[in-house]
């Protein structure tokens, strides 16, 4: 065979995160779940025969991708080798081997080529249900969360065990929406697979060999470039957040070094009795991201662009929880890593990093049943409706936060009309949350109001999975905090952030997502920037006033202006 050359593997590379797209993509339109559908909450990658990721798709969560990273090698490990054949798919939801709690449902497929093993794609997605006590953060240890599925053989050879299929529907909620969705995955695995068959032929290749070693070889290049390129130095991190029901610290101590960047995560807080701990491998994922987002985020994720990244914590740890730790909420402390790290990382390199945003996802789970106060109507039905939804983002060095926008997560937030199709919920609210931004030169993102309710004749558990309550985002180099959390019900009653709570029928509950942080002085934002805000409707006119130096004349000329459709 004639040597390829660089430029021919550089159009593989591209081409293979090409088929991991399009494998995402086929996952979003066979999904039964909302999470995924709507929200994006899932991932896929393609790897070698060894197991090392050598593409991932963009669309995605970098909490699944990069913890995938790792899966694929405990598959083989476990499965093993001599024990995998063409037609074979494997399944898992473990939390230490899959990617940090068990509503996430990883299948992995190996991919033959001319009979023989060359490579393995993987897909990683979000359900709705696993059973349990449901999603959320009251569990005291995993065997509570819900159905655990080891590494296994979902189909051998292409027959699909039927008798998983009947444990997994034994034990949820939604059985049909579980099921349609392990179909799913499986489907969009072998989508994956056709594609680099396909690829395989053009470029006349019988294995991933020498691609591999291209990508490899590069990636890590690259990624050590850039750390090298570092002015050398350590520098501690932290952040305290609500927890259930005692705060949390979380610590880190991040060095920059020859060839390599480690994070330790020693004097970070215990395991939590309830379930909002973290397996490391969901900690590796989120710590690893941020510094990737920091100096190398042009660089494709793969293992060799990951493996410079090293992270450690203390064994049981919350960041490091080992089983039998309930881990159902892990993404509400792993979504908090990124901006703990950037606490430290903005002491090593100034005007990189934004400051802190929402962080966690503003996620609940409705659990809709007919009223029990009296009598219900004929077609009162049960439901189970999860729905996910963001803060702001933090303000970065040269731009505002964004709006309602998930960082570090990806994920989207769900359509109103979306929620409401699968299950008796109504959505009365959803808009974006006025001065909830923090002030600063550059202003943080706005959170979202919603208030959520249910249809005549049904009451309903809502579980709440929310952080910022106490502990809002933090403003950098002079920026202000963005607004904290609020949850209560319509009729004034108190609630709590986490846990499952009940509401009785005709009760609304109303919410207000937290803001993003200011980025430096908000006395140096310029005016056009202050009445633009307060013309959108981004902040009041108090806020103008107090917190920009807005006078009450100006404040009052720009909002007659943008009530009579004039320019700013």
């Amino acid at each position: 065979m004639n040597q390829i050359s660089q430029v021919a593997y550089q159009v593989m590379w591209n081409r293979l995160i090409s088929v991991v797209e399009e494998q995402a993509q086929a996952l979003v339109r066979t999904a039964f779940s909302t999470s995924v559908r709507e929200a994006g909450d899932l991932s896929a990658g393609v790897y070698n025969d060894q197991g090392e990721m050598l593409a991932q798709a963009v669309t995605g969560t970098p909490g699944h991708v990069n913890a995938m990273a790792d899966a694929v090698g405990h598959f083989i490990r476990r499965i093993g080798r001599d024990n995998m054949y063409e037609g074979d798919v494997y399944i898992t939801n473990d939390p230490w081997e899959g990617t940090g709690h068990l509503h996430d449902i990883t299948v992995v497929t190996p991919s033959f080529y001319q009979s023989q093993l060359i490579g393995f794609f993987a897909c990683t997605a979000h359900i709705v249900d696993i059973g349990g006590r449901g999603f959320g953060a009251d569990a005291n240890s995993v065997y509570e969360e819900g159905l655990y599925i080891p590494i296994m053989k979902f189909a051998e050879r292409g027959s699909v065990d039927q008798t998983l299929i009947k444990l997994i529907r034994g034990n949820v909620r939604e059985p049909d929406q579980l099921v349609g969705d392990v179909y799913a995955l499986e489907t969009c695995n072998e989508v994956g697979h056709r594609r680099l068959i396909d690829m395989l032929s053009e470029f006349n290749l019988s294995n991933l060999d020498g691609i591999s070693r291209f990508i490899m070889e590069n990636s890590r290049a690259a990624t050590l470039a850039r750390i090298n390129a570092l002015t050398p130095g350590t520098a501690d991190g932290h952040m305290r957040i609500d927890g259930y029901t005692n705060p949390i610290d979380l610590h880190v101590k991040l060095s920059i070094e020859q060839d390599r960047m480690h994070c330790d995560w020693e004097g970070t807080s215990g395991l939590d009795k309830k379930g909002i701990n973290v397996p490391l491998v969901y900690t590796k994922a989120y710590t690893c991201y941020a510094l990737k987002c920091a100096i190398a985020p042009d660089i494709p994720n793969n293992a060799a662009s990951l493996a410079p990244f090293e992270i450690t914590a203390p064994e049981n740890s919350i960041v490091n929880a080992v089983h039998p730790a309930p881990v159902a909420l892990r993404h509400v402390i792993g979504h908090m890593v990124p901006d703990t790290v950037y606490d430290a990382l903005d002491k090593l390199l100034p005007n990189t990093v934004p400051a802190e945003g929402a962080g966690s996802l503003c996620n609940f789970q409705v659990s809709l049943r007919p009223r029990s106060d009296e009598d219900a109507p004929e077609d009162a039905v049960r439901s189970e409706v999860l729905t996910f939804n963001s803060g702001g983002s933090g303000a970065r060095p040269t731009l505002d936060g964004m709006n309602a926008t998930a960082f570090p997560s990806g994920v989207m937030t769900m359509p109103v009309e979306a929620t409401e199709q699968v299950g008796p919920v109504i959505i009365w609210r959803k808009e974006l949350r006025q001065d909830s931004g923090g002030g600063g030169q550059y202003r943080g993102g706005l959170g979202q109001h919603m208030e959520v309710g249910a249809r005549e004749g049904h009451e309903f558990d809502i579980q709440a999975m929310f952080d910022r309550v106490d502990h809002p985002a933090r403003g950098r180099r002079g920026g202000h905090n963005g607004a904290p959390t609020t949850i209560a019900q319509d009729d004034g009653t108190p609630m709590q952030g986490k846990g499952k709570q009940f509401v009785p029928h005709g009760r609304k509950v109303i919410m207000a997502f937290p803001g993003g942080a200011g980025y430096g002085e908000p006395a140096s934002r310029s005016k056009q920037q202050v009445c633009s805000d307060l013309a959108n409707g981004y902040i009041s006119k108090q806020m103008a006033i107090d917190t920009y130096g807005l006078s009450s004349a100006e404040a009052s000329d720009v909002l007659q202006r943008s009530k009579n459709g004039d320019s700013i």
